[in-house]
C-alpha cells in the first residue's frame, strides 16, 4: 500500500521562539516531567553500574534538553528516555554503552522540504547537539508523520517503544500513547475476536495541544456474527467493559487528562460511512491506527483518494437538519419557559408557604397568597417578587393552552434574570421564616415548661404559688420525694438557662437544638408522668358494677357522671347523666367515646369523691335489682 504522504491533519505555519521556561523547573501544566522521573522509572529496568551512570550524566540530559528546546521551542513534542535495546547475542549482561533518547518534532507546518528532508535534516541537527553534551548520548529524531506512517503501513514497534518510555520532555503525546496502549492491550487480550481497530485521535496527535486536551480513542468492533444477543445488546455490554477498563488504564498509568472512549458496531458504522456521516468521516480523517485488521486504513485510503462520497438521502437529511434543529431549539426554549423557570419558581415559594405552617394552592392561587401571607401579613417579602411568579404562571398557563404558540430568546433571558432574582430573594425568605420559627419554638419551649410544671404540682396538690416558687417547689415536692429523677431537675435548670441565654442573643444554633433535644426529652417523661398520675386519680372517681354476667362502669366527673354500660363489648354503650345535690342520677341520655374523652381532658378529676345513698337506688334502676358494686376491680 503507498504511504499517506499528506499531513494527516495540517495546521497553520508556526514561528520558532526560544523556549524561556527552565527545564528544571516544574511545569504545572503537567505537560513537562523532570529528568528525575525518568530515571526512576526506568531504574528497575536498567543494571546497577548503567544506573550510576545515568546518575553521572544526568546534568547532560537536563543540558541537552534545555538546548534542544531552546533552538526548537515548540515543535518539540517529547523528548524520551527509551528502555536499553536488547542485547546481541554474546553480550548478555553487559552493560550497553550508550544512552538512547527519542525527540519527537512536529512537522505539520513544513513547507520548504519534503518529510524526509526534513527529517534528516533534523536528524544531523539534533545529533551532534548530543554528541557535544555527552558521546555516549544516542538520540533518534523522528519527526510525527513518519511516526503515524509507521502506524498506517501496521508497524507499532515505535509507538510501543514510546509508551515504555520514561518523558523527559512531554506536551502530552506520550502520556496519550502509554494510556492508550495499557488499554487497547486490556481489551484486545479479553475481544481480540471482536476488535476491528483501536484508533487513537484527538487535537493532542497533531501539534495542537493544550494542558487540558483530551484524550480521544475509538474501539470498532464487529459485530458480523453475533447470533446469541442482538446488536444492541453486544454494543452496550462491550462498551460498559471497555470504557470500565479504560478507568483502569488511567489509574495504571497515573494519566491525569481526560481519556474518552468511543465504541462503535461495524454495521452502525458502516451506515455512517456510506451516508458520509460527518463524525464517521472526521474520525477517518484525523485518526491514527495503534491497531488494525486491515480496514480502517483502506477506509482512510479511499477517503484520502476521494471514493468515499455521500449519498443524496444523506445530502438531503443534512441539508434539512438546519431546520430540524431550529424547531428543536424553539421547542427546547419554549420547554425552559414552560417548565423549567415554572417549576424552579413555583417549587420554592410554595415549600416557604410550607416552611411557614401553610398548605400550597393550586398554582395560579399561590401568587395571592404570598401577597396575603408574605407580603401584608407578615411583611418579609416585597410586593415585585410576588408580581414575578404570577407572570411567570400567566406564561405558563398561556403556553399550555396554546395562547403563545412561539417563544423567543430574548423572553427566555429575560425570565431567567427575574427568576435568578426572584431564587436570590427567596433564600433571604427562608432565613426569617426559620429566624421566626425559631423564636416561636424557644416561646413554646418556655410556656410549656412552665404548663406541665403547673399541671404536675397542681395533681400532687401543690397549688396557687409564685412563678418564682415553682422551681424550688418542683424539687421539693417531686424530686427531693423521689417521684420524678434528679436527672430530670438537671434538664429542667438547663432548658430555663437556655432560653435566658437565647433571649440575651448568646446562643448557636447547634446549642439551640440541643435545648431542643433537652426539652423533648423532658417532656416525655413529665407527659408520661402526668398520665400516670391522672390515670390514679381517675381510679378515685370510678364505681364498677356487675350485674348478670356482664360488667359496666361508671365515671363521676363533677357535675356529670358517663355510664359505660358492659365494658366487654367491642361497641359500647355508652350515657351520660347529672349528678344531683343528693349525689343521685338523673336525666341519662346517649353518649360517645368522643364525649367521655373530651370531658377527661377538660374536666378536673375531683381530689375526693363522695358516694351517697341515692346513687345505689340510680344504679339499680340502670343496671338491674341484681347489681353489684366491685372493689379492688383490677
Amino acid at each position: 500500500m503507498a504511504k499517506f504522504k499528506k499531513s494527516p491533519k495540517p495546521s497553520k505555519p508556526k514561528t520558532v521562539t526560544p523556549v524561556s521556561k527552565s527545564p528544571d523547573k516544574e511545569d504545572k501544566s503537567g505537560k513537562g516531567s523532570k529528568p528525575e522521573d525518568a530515571f526512576k522509572q526506568l531504574q528497575g529496568q536498567l543494571p546497577k553500574e548503567l544506573q550510576e551512570k545515568l546518575e553521572q550524566i544526568k546534568a547532560k540530559i537536563d543540558k541537552f534538553k534545555e538546548q534542544v528546546l531552546q533552538k526548537f521551542g515548540k515543535y518539540i513534542v517529547a523528548i524520551a528516555l527509551l528502555p536499553p535495546p536488547k542485547p546481541k547475542e554474546g553480550e548478555e549482561g553487559k552493560p550497553p554503552e550508550k544512552i538512547h533518547l527519542l525527540v519527537l518534532v512536529d512537522d505539520s507546518d513544513s513547507k520548504t522540504m519534503t518529510k524526509e528532508e526534513l527529517q534528516d535534516k533534523l536528524s544531523m541537527i539534533i545529533s551532534k547537539m548530543a554528541e557535544e553534551v555527552d558521546q555516549s548520548l544516542q538520540v533518534q529524531t523522528m519527526i510525527l508523520s513518519e511516526l503515524w506512517q509507521n502506524c498506517y503501513d501496521g508497524k507499532y514497534d515505535i509507538v510501543k517503544l514510546i509508551a515504555m518510555s520514561a518523558p523527559v520532555h512531554d506536551e502530552g503525546l506520550i502520556e496519550a500513547l502509554k494510556v492508550s496502549m495499557v488499554h487497547q492491550d486490556m481489551v484486545l487480550k479479553k475481544f481480540d475476536k471482536y476488535i476491528v481497530s483501536y484508533v487513537i485521535s484527538g487535537s493532542i496527535m497533531y501539534g495542537k495541544y493544550k494542558p487540558d486536551s483530551d484524550i480521544d480513542v475509538y474501539v470498532l468492533v464487529d459485530d458480523t456474527d453475533v447470533k446469541r444477543m442482538t446488536r444492541a445488546e453486544l454494543k452496550d455490554k462491550l462498551r460498559a467493559m471497555i470504557i470500565s477498563m479504560g478507568f483502569q488504564a488511567k489509574e495504571m498509568t497515573g494519566c491525569t487528562r481526560e481519556f474518552h472512549i468511543q465504541v462503535y458496531i461495524l454495521t452502525d458504522w458502516w451506515e455512517s460511512l456510506r451516508e458520509s456521516h460527518p463524525v464517521i468521516v472526521d474520525f477517518l480523517r484525523n485518526g491514527v491506527p495503534l491497531y488494525d485488521k486491515g480496514l480502517y486504513v483502506a477506509w482512510k485510503q479511499l477517503l484520502i483518494t476521494g471514493r468515499i462520497k455521500p449519498s443524496q438521502e444523506a445530502i438531503d437529511m443534512f441539508k434539512s437538519s438546519g431546520e430540524q434543529i431550529m424547531k428543536r431549539i424553539n421547542w427546547k426554549l419554549t420547554e425552559i419557559l414552560f417548565d423549567d423557570i415554572f417549576l424552579a419558581t413555583l417549587t420554592p415559594m410554595q415549600a416557604a408557604l410550607m416552611s411557614y405552617g401553610v398548605s400550597p394552592p393550586a398554582p395560579k392561587m399561590t401568587p395571592d397568597l404570598v401577597r396575603e401571607v408574605f407580603v401584608k401579613k407578615e411583611k418579609l417579602l416585597e410586593p415585585e417578587y410576588a408580581d414575578i411568579l404570577e407572570e411567570i404562571i400567566t406564561i405558563h398557563k398561556d403556553i399550555e393552552h396554546n395562547v403563545k404558540k412561539e417563544v423567543k430568546g430574548v423572553e427566555v433571558d429575560e425570565m431567567v434574570v427575574k427568576a435568578n432574582k426572584f431564587l436570590k430573594r427567596l433564600d433571604k425568605l427562608f432565613e426569617d421564616i426559620a429566624e421566626r420559627k425559631e423564636i416561636q419554638e424557644m416561646e413554646h419551649i418556655s410556656d410549656s415548661t412552665v404548663s406541665i410544671i403547673r399541671d404536675i404540682l397542681r395533681i400532687e396538690g401543690v397549688e396557687k404559688i409564685k412563678d418564682i416558687d415553682e422551681m424550688k417547689a418542683f424539687e421539693r415536692e417531686l424530686v427531693r420525694t423521689g417521684k420524678i429523677p434528679e436527672k430530670m431537675l438537671r434538664t429542667l435548670k438547663m432548658i430555663i438557662k437556655g432560653y435566658e441565654d437565647y433571649k440575651a442573643g448568646k446562643l448557636t444554633r447547634n446549642e439551640i437544638q440541643k435545648i431542643k433535644r433537652d426539652f423533648n426529652e423532658f417532656m416525655k417523661f413529665m407527659v408520661e408522668y402526668l398520665q400516670r398520675r391522672r390515670g390514679q386519680e381517675l381510679e378515685k372517681a370510678r364505681i364498677r358494677v356487675k350485674h348478670g354476667e356482664k360488667f359496666g362502669e361508671v365515671i363521676l366527673l363533677g357535675k356529670i357522671a358517663f355510664i359505660i354500660h358492659d365494658l366487654d363489648a367491642e361497641e359500647k354503650t355508652i350515657s351520660k347523666a347529672d349528678i344531683t345535690a343528693n349525689g343521685g342520677l338523673e336525666n341519662i341520655r346517649p353518649a360517645t367515646i368522643e364525649e367521655l374523652e373530651k370531658e377527661l381532658a377538660r374536666q378536673e378529676i375531683p381530689e375526693k369523691v363522695f358516694i351517697k345513698d341515692q346513687i345505689f337506688v340510680d344504679l339499680k334502676e340502670i343496671f338491674g335489682r341484681d347489681v353489684e358494686v366491685l372493689i379492688n376491680y383490677y
